[in-house]
């Protein structure tokens, strides 16, 4: 007779301790490059592993959220917001007995394709790339395509969906992606109001009254709010939602933020110059494709259009990379005696 693996009893175990509506580990849709089960790990369980341990993963740390390269040790980058949001996500899902594993999963790879320098970089690829940027579907070819050199890291399709899907405008086919959907939206907005204080573009004060009437006086209470009534109206449903009055306070608060920080001169003023950087490096690999590693290169000899692999290029750069390349290729070097 055969054992029964750890992985076995754990999917078993969704089964009598997780919601009807929950996604469960061994109904995925799977792989599009199929493998053998690992024997202790589900499959959305391995799916977070593999991004976790990614080099896309590691580089969020200095890739810019709001500030560019702020002064100060307690600003978010892209990692410690995709970290926030996996832990808002983490606890709706634990509370409306959805698989945790996925939320995580797709938490931690929803923001995998972010350029350097925010959405300042994303829209200058946009401009420059044949058929748009946009860094939810650059996460997916990240995962599918670039990380480990061609291999990709062949994640679920409920995974990627996830990931594909996080953004207002689209939306998941699992609750548990519709988690991370909303929980992107909470994490940035409390933590960009927390930074705009740091930064004294912001009091508290300055929130509109209705607006703190509603959602709470702090970043505590705000999360508090807005978590609570995704769990309160989401629960033994199949969806996840939130009720009208918060939610609507929720998308006047972010109006909020883009009128008072995202589009503030002083929090936004040195992005014409962070442009400018990507636009000039832009055209220069266009020019000189071989001034690139050999892997995107080979991409471009195997048939891939050169403005994309320019983009998978200058997207996967972190700002001090960015930088850095910029010097090294147009600020002049002083001369020495060799």
């Amino acid at each position: 007779m055969k054992a029964v693996t750890i992985r076995e009893r754990m999917e078993r175990m969704e089964h009598s301790t997780l919601s009807p509506y929950a996604t469960f580990s061994e109904n995925s849709i799977g792989r599009d490059r199929p493998e053998p089960q690992c024997d202790i790990r589900p499959v959305f369980q391995r799916d977070r592993d593999r991004i976790l341990h990614s080099k896309a993963f590691r580089r969020l740390k200095n890739k810019t959220q709001v500030f560019l390269t702020p002064k100060g040790d307690h600003y978010r980058t892209r990692l410690s917001h995709t970290l926030e949001v996996s832990q808002n996500a983490r606890t709706i899902a634990k509370a409306l007995r959805l698989n945790e594993d996925l939320v995580e999963a797709i938490a931690l790879g929803h923001d995998l394709g972010h350029t350097p320098f925010g959405h300042a970089g994303e829209a200058v690829l946009n401009r420059l790339c044949e058929g748009g940027f946009r860094h939810s579907e650059q996460s997916v070819r990240i995962v599918e395509v670039l990380e480990k050199d061609g291999e990709g890291l062949n994640l679920t399709w409920e995974v990627r969906d996830g990931i594909l899907n996080h953004q207002t405008s689209a939306m998941p086919n699992t609750l548990e992606g519709r988690i991370v959907r909303f929980s992107d939206k909470i994490a940035y907005i409390n933590h960009d109001i927390d930074d705009a204080i740091r930064g004294r573009l912001l009091t508290e004060d300055m929130i509109p009254f209705e607006m703190r009437a509603i959602l709470g006086n702090s970043t505590t209470e705000r999360l508090d709010t807005l978590i609570h009534d995704i769990i309160t109206n989401s629960m033994d449903k199949n969806d996840i939602v939130m009720s009208k009055g918060v939610l609507e306070a929720m998308h006047d608060l972010r109006k909020f933020m883009f009128e008072q920080v995202y589009k503030n001169p002083a929090a936004k003023g040195e992005e014409v110059k962070a442009k400018e950087l990507l636009e000039r490096l832009f055209d220069f690999y266009m020019m000189h494709p071989m001034e690139m590693p050999a892997w995107y290169t080979n991409m471009i000899a195997a048939g891939e259009k050169p403005d994309r692999v320019v983009c998978d290029y200058i997207a996967g750069m972190t700002d001090q990379y960015a930088t850095a390349k910029f010097g090294e290729y147009f600020i002049p070097k002083a001369w020495q005696v060799k």
